[in-house]
């Protein structure tokens, strides 16, 4: 069993004194971004926003956790309120897909906050809620829709939604939307937007699918790479433990957890069924548990985060759909209980950490 924490040794190293106004965003924006505490752009964002603003097409790889929502939402938010042009009814401006149901709704929450006193309406749509509530808030038009591909593909197939308006669009976690298997979605979706658009795709890696996916998707795009591809956050302690069986790694667990009372773990399965027999086992025995996985529905997920956001839960036991794009602070340990398939899914799961 692997398991990670948050370094002990001093604080991070500091970014390039630039501020938001100098790569182009309004003073009303920037205003904005002061009052949520976010005064200087990450590396990411510098290099993103002026080319975005600019118009170009761009391939930004990153690492979940670098600010990569800001990086295309800032240049997107200035761009829509520049044309004040409404959405008809039943068609978006601006489409961003994202692989799960929590990265949708953590994207559109963070764009919310800097659309605040603006007329610009964002609207979420996923699977394992109301399809039907989400076709009436359709309806009146979008500025921003921040979708699931299959959700998405449903809603178009009952007319709810037409993406022929479409002029800005984003691909975010690109590597795990292939990995869950959306790439004859993002195919489909692709012949319904219009070949004249700008378009941002963002990546933790570019395996071979990926630049054929960008290939597709983008004209002559701009590169931006801030960190190594498969590098572990400099912050993270790694550790290392050789168990002999189940029964052995959990008993490990048990006492890790029992030894950090005031932490906050993820513990990282392969499998549903492993992480709710495991979670189950936890609660059983007195510890403080929640899961999250395929087999819980919307509601289910979204209580067990906030839970765990809130402090009331301290140990969150997940399967990878956890591991990209969910931004939990203060999270003390990881716990790599079953290694991964691919190993660059094991740096997004210790990245959770040492935020």
């Amino acid at each position: 069993m692997v398991r990670s924490g948050a370094s002990r040794c001093g604080a991070p190293k500091g970014y390039a004194l630039t501020n938001f106004e100098s790569l182009g965003v309004s003073k009303p924006i920037v205003a904005t971004l002061f009052q949520l505490g976010i005064e200087t752009p990450t590396p990411i964002q510098e290099q993103s926003i002026p080319l975005l603003i600019s118009g170009r097409d761009l391939i930004g790889l990153a690492q979940t956790g670098t600010g990569k929502t800001a990086a295309f939402g800032l240049p997107l938010i200035e761009k829509l309120l520049a044309d004040e042009r409404r959405p008809d009814n039943r068609t978006t401006r601006t489409l961003i897909l994202a692989p799960t149901r929590e990265l949708v709704n953590q994207i559109a929450e963070n764009l919310k906050k800097f659309i605040r006193k603006s007329p610009l309406r964002i609207n979420v749509v996923v699977g394992g809620v109301s399809i039907n509530k989400q076709q009436l808030q359709l309806e009146k038009g979008t500025d921003i829709l921040v979708a699931t591909p299959g959700r998405l593909l449903d809603l178009v197939n009952r007319r709810a939604i037409t993406l022929t308006t479409v002029r800005y669009l984003v691909l975010d976690e690109a590597d795990q939307m292939l990995d869950l298997g959306f790439v004859h979605d993002l195919r489909k979706i692709a012949k319904l937007v219009p070949k004249k658009r700008q378009t941002m795709l963002f990546s933790a890696t570019m395996p071979k699918a990926i630049a054929d996916l960008a290939g597709e998707y983008l004209v002559d795009p701009v590169k931006v790479e801030v960190t190594p591809p498969g590098k572990a956050a400099d912050k993270v302690e790694q550790y290392v433990h050789f168990v002999g069986g189940k029964n052995d790694k959990t008993e490990l667990l048990r006492k890790s957890l029992t030894e950090n009372p005031d932490g906050r773990a993820i513990v990282f399965l392969r499998t549903k069924h492993g992480a709710e027999k495991l979670m189950k086992h936890l609660d059983n025995i007195g510890y403080s548990v929640a899961s999250i996985h395929g087999n819980k529905s919307q509601g289910q997920r979204e209580r067990a985060l906030k839970a765990f956001r809130d402090g009331s839960i301290k140990t969150l036991i997940a399967t990878d759909v956890a591991a990209r794009g969910i931004d939990i602070p203060a999270v003390s340990h990881v716990y790599n209980y079953d290694l991964p398939e691919v190993p660059d899914a094991y740096v997004h799961r210790i990245g959770r950490t040492a935020r």
